[in-house]
């Protein structure tokens, strides 16, 4: 499983740089730059969030750090991956602002690898912290969705 799931972070930086692919935009206005900017700021505040609650113990791989506690306070205790979700929140803004349909698609698939990638994470995690995690799971969303493991 570890080969997967390295090919999944892999493919989650391939696919965050591919959306800054130039091009022009399909639509531009205003309230659209507004929201926009309200999501990358709100994406951006949840995954500082994260990461400064993981600290040190923060890693790009799916198994956690050995020796790392187990975190489930601060944002952790509203979402599982609150990192994830940041990029997903804040990708969002910046692919709503730069309107293109081809940056949608590299958008959905960033959902479709988080996803996988946060499910096979959670196998790790029920290794090394074993029912802690398995309690915090079944109360707490994997990134927005999804209480329990699957």
């Amino acid at each position: 499983m570890r080969n997967r799931a390295d090919v999944l972070v892999i493919a989650q930086f391939v696919l965050l740089a591919l959306l800054l692919l130039p091009g022009t935009s399909l639509w531009s206005s205003g309230w659209i730059t507004s929201v926009a900017l309200v999501l990358a700021a709100t994406g951006l505040a949840i995954s500082v969030g994260g990461l400064a609650r993981l600290g040190r113990n923060i890693v790009p791989w799916v198994a956690p750090r050995p020796g790392a506690p187990l975190e489930t306070g601060g944002i952790y205790r509203f979402t599982r991956n609150p990192i994830y979700l940041g990029i997903l929140v804040g990708s969002a803004g910046w692919v709503l602002w730069r309107a293109r349909i081809e940056l949608l698609i590299v958008w959905t698939l960033l959902v479709v690898v988080l996803t996988l990638k946060a499910h096979i994470e959670q196998r790790y995690l029920v290794a090394a912290y074993g029912e802690d995690y398995v309690r915090y799971a079944e109360r707490t969303p994997l990134i927005l969705w999804g209480r329990g493991i699957r």
